[in-house]
């Protein structure tokens, strides 16, 4: 099988013939930190993409053609270009606002945050009218975001046997709204002044279905699957409540994804971090394939074995290895335990593809990187072996070691 075909067979729990493996789109790269770290121990690997920057905010990597080939990935992410975007001077030189007017501020030099001591571009917005006549909304159908696409997603479907993505237009209904307003005040926006606040989503979800009709005209007959991002959800629980979710705000998650899906004619992979439990049923009404990226270290998100028993017949994960507190500490055993637990909770028939569940950074030892790709290089064929892959006698070690290359 290609790992196009692969991909199929995990989506529709027909036999694949191993567990589908993830990296490189906006959440779900190497932070730039990270790649530098990762070029000493392998000099055999062309590591050029060192300065070329996939996600500002974040500061990661749009990682070499050459790694995401030695680490197996199966996937390739047609991301739509960084524009519409200005840098802010005076005082506050070296940050910049994005398409959509948020102000952001460096953090700590090695990544950006919403600068929350600058005003929101809505924050006096006093009506719905305001809203929907303010001048800092982007230009959705902008020829530059989506030069070259096509003709790179042509060449990859042709060329390759790759699944392809396409990777999201890095904005969502709720997450761009306590952006442009300010989280505080939308939230109260939410429950005092719907009239304004759905008319924010609204407009926002509009531009949003306009832009990906744009990117899908260009890329929508070679790609497999569209990422959508909105956060729900903290470490220990919802951002908003169930019901304020599905009276103000999945209708509009409901008109995006249904009209992703049908301009691509694809799947598609919502992105929500964190304790999200509560609301996996309704993304799945909306339309949601695929969950990543399954926050094991949140609560409620910790037993893959029962999500997989509540959903996997309606919904496939990506994700699931957790970069907070799993990955930056684990020993190599540690780790080898970690990846067999979810593999055979969330795909021993199909359904899951394997990743970090957020972007790797700097605070993971890179032995641990390299080693996490190992494992599942090996451990990851179906039929899943979980007693042969938990098995802790040496002769187990001394195959893993023969088979990926390691010590």
């Amino acid at each position: 099988m290609t790992p196009r075909e692969n991909f199929e067979a995990a989506m529709s729990r027909t036999r694949p013939e191993w567990v589908p493996l993830d990296l490189g789109k906006h959440i779900g790269s190497i932070h730039k930190t990270h790649y530098a770290e990762l070029k000493p121990p392998l000099p055999q690997v062309g590591l050029k993409n060192g300065d070329l920057i996939l996600d500002r905010m974040a500061q990661t990597i749009v990682p070499d053609e050459e790694l995401l080939q030695y680490f197996n990935v199966d996937f390739r992410w047609l991301v739509p270009n960084w524009v519409q975007v200005k840098e802010r001077e005076g005082v506050d030189a070296g940050g910049y606002y994005d398409m959509w007017g948020v102000p952001y501020k460096g953090a700590h030099g090695d990544h950006y945050a919403v600068d929350s001591l600058a005003k929101a571009p809505l924050a006096d917005c006093e009506t719905p009218q305001d809203i929907l006549n303010a001048d800092c909304w982007p230009d959705p159908e902008d020829p530059a975001q989506f030069a070259g696409l096509r003709e790179r997603a042509k060449h990859l479907y042709d060329s390759t046997g790759y699944v392809l993505g396409a990777d999201a237009i890095k904005a969502g209904p709720l997450m761009s709204a306590l952006q442009m307003r300010g989280y505080e005040q939308f939230f109260m926006d939410l429950v005092i002044n719907t009239e304004l606040a759905d008319a924010l989503m609204g407009k926002i979800t509009d531009l949003l279905c306009r832009m990906w009709t744009r990117f899908m005209d260009e890329v929508g007959d070679y790609v497999e699957l569209a990422y959508v991002t909105d956060d729900l959800g903290s470490q220990t629980s919802l951002l908003i409540s169930p019901k304020v979710y599905r009276k103000r705000i999945k209708p509009f998650h409901t008109q995006l994804h249904q009209h992703i899906k049908k301009a691509g004619n694809c799947y598609l992979m919502m992105h929500t971090d964190g304790a999200v439990l509560p609301l996996i049923e309704d993304l799945i009404e909306t339309g949601a394939d695929i969950l990543n990226p399954v926050q094991t270290s949140t609560s409620g998100m910790e037993n893959t074995s029962k999500l997989k028993e509540k959903f996997g017949d309606r919904l496939a994960f990506h994700g699931a290895m957790d970069v907070q507190q799993m990955m930056p500490g684990a020993t190599h055993e540690e780790l080898r335990w970690e990846i067999a637990r979810r593999m055979k909770d969330l795909g021993s028939d199909g359904g899951y593809i394997i990743a970090p569940c957020h972007n790797i950074g700097h605070d993971i030892p890179v032995e641990n990187t390299l080693k996490f790709f190992e494992l599942v290089r090996v451990m990851g064929k179906y039929p899943i072996n979980v007693e042969d892959a938990l098995a802790s006698d040496a002769s187990y070690f001394v195959r893993l070691a023969q088979e990926s290359g390691g010590e």
